[in-house]
């Protein structure tokens, strides 16, 4: 069956945005997705504080989606947070960015990323990468928390 959590997307860049969320539609990726647009905003969200302040946190999203070059926290230290709390320790994160940088690339695993994707500028291939990582990490993947039959 297929996971129906919610995708966390972080991207500041409204059109790295738009073109995620079209190519999610056009892959027939119909888990809901929840945009935020800076480090902030990804950290109320995981955490239920601020604007998400109230929020189920025992549904926790499938996956994060996790631009590096966010304004206010930048994603490196979004995921250091990520890592860093046991309620999302083992939450699924994949950095999407376009970051060419050798060190963020280092950074990002060292600091716990499942994954590191630079975005395709093509959009035909961006969509495959978009199909690729639904199939892997919505379908196929199984994570600890399904596993087992509980919410984060």
């Amino acid at each position: 069956m297929p996971n129906e959590r919610p995708i966390l997307l972080v991207e500041d860049n409204p059109d790295d945005e738009a073109l995620t969320l079209h190519a999610f539609s056009r892959n027939r990726i119909t888990n809901p997705v929840v945009v935020v647009h800076d480090g902030v905003e990804a950290i109320d969200y995981l955490f239920g504080t601020g604007t998400y302040a109230g929020r189920d946190l025992r549904v926790m999203p499938a996956v994060v989606l996790l631009d590096l070059k966010l304004p206010r926290i930048d994603g490196l230290e979004v995921l250091r947070r990520i890592r860093a709390d046991a309620r999302t320790t083992l939450l699924p994160v994949v950095v999407l960015t376009t970051s060419r940088e050798t060190l963020d690339l280092q950074q990002a695993y060292n600091l716990g990323a499942n994954s590191y994707i630079r975005k395709p500028v093509d959009f035909d291939r961006f969509q495959e990468v978009v199909a690729l990582l639904g199939r892997y990490w919505l379908s196929l993947n199984e994570s600890v928390e399904a596993s087992a039959g509980a919410a984060y």
